[in-house]
């Protein structure tokens, strides 16, 4: 009822993603019967992984990797909590030999974000001498296969028998490494046409599309339209209009239909990345595909694409 409504102009759009996991925070935290651990999992849902994802979001709306991130993390600490309950101990009693003995045990999960809990719960008192180290990322973990990139890319501009919003947001994705999150929230003011040049915008500055791509562009903003039976495309800005009315569609809905026409999004995302890192430097990624300062230049250093180093050997170099 409240998608018709919005549809209709009647009330503001809002993120429901956010909503609803504010929602289950509340709950969680809630079913914690100690007043003691309700306060802790508390700070840590409320104080530090909402404030933070808020300060992220700004104006944009919660994604799926980004609400399953939360939701992770807090149940990680909420399960913790309840292991340490039963056997008798707190944060304040926990030991670092109560800790390794919790890490041995075969049937618990999300070690990971558990020791980013334990690491929390030292910073700010609740937990004293606990040590949990963390991984920092290395690269990219999957096969780096420009092969298949191109082979996909080839099959999504040439096969007309595929749906033309699969194809162009596949594309946008092998090509221009967007996550599926960044292309479900694409809107036709992200696409200037201008007689034959089709520009569309991902970070601060606009990508002029290759002829084939604009072409799938520029048919996908005259012919877009969602299963929603109320509104029409005018009602709604998005590029990819979903089944809700004024919504667009979900990237999980996105990811889904990619995956059947045989598009892995995560590896040829990290595919497209590594490649355009050895190609360009970090600041113009940043530019061109909206992507954050500090991933642009991680995936520089992975692919060795050093372009600090090169403008420094250039600027050194003597003309003959």
């Amino acid at each position: 009822m409240r998608s018709v409504l919005v549809a209709t102009g009647t009330l503001p759009p809002r993120d429901e993603r956010l909503i609803a996991l504010e929602k289950w925070i509340a709950e969680t935290v809630q079913a914690r019967t100690d007043l003691a651990e309700r306060r802790i999992l508390h700070g840590y849902a409320v104080w530090h992984h909402m404030c933070r994802l808020r300060r992220r979001l700004a104006e944009d709306h919660t994604t799926r990797r980004q609400d399953l991130n939360v939701r992770c993390h807090v149940t990680a600490a909420d399960s913790f909590l309840t292991w340490l309950n039963n056997e008798g101990l707190t944060l304040g009693t926990c030991t670092q030999a109560d800790l390794e003995r919790w890490m041995a045990d075969a049937t618990v999960s999300y070690l990971d974000e558990t020791g980013h809990f334990v690491r929390w719960s030292v910073q700010h008192r609740h937990a004293r001498g606990l040590t949990y180290g963390t991984v920092r990322w290395t690269g990219p973990q999957g096969t780096i296969d420009s092969e298949k990139r191109w082979d996909d890319a080839r099959s999504l501009l040439n096969d007309d028998s595929l749906p033309n919003p699969d194809r162009v947001a596949g594309l946008l994705l092998i090509l221009y490494a967007q996550k599926i999150a960044a292309i479900s929230q694409l809107t036709v003011d992200d696409v200037h046409i201008d007689g034959h040049t089709v520009t569309i915008t991902f970070g601060s500055s606009p990508v002029v599309l290759p002829a084939p791509l604009a072409s799938l562009v520029r048919e996908l903003v005259a012919t877009r339209r969602g299963k929603a039976k109320t509104g029409t495309p005018d009602d709604a800005p998005w590029l990819f209009p979903g089944g809700h009315p004024g919504r667009p569609l979900t990237d999980s809905q996105i990811g889904k239909r990619l995956h059947n026409i045989g598009i892995r999004s995560k590896q040829d995302r990290s595919t497209a990345l590594f490649t355009l890192a050895t190609e360009l430097p970090s600041a113009i990624l940043v530019r061109m595909l909206g992507v954050h300062i500090k991933v642009a230049v991680q995936w520089q250093n992975a692919s060795a694409g050093d372009w600090a180093a090169y403008a420094a050997d250039v600027a050194s170099r003597k003309c003959p």
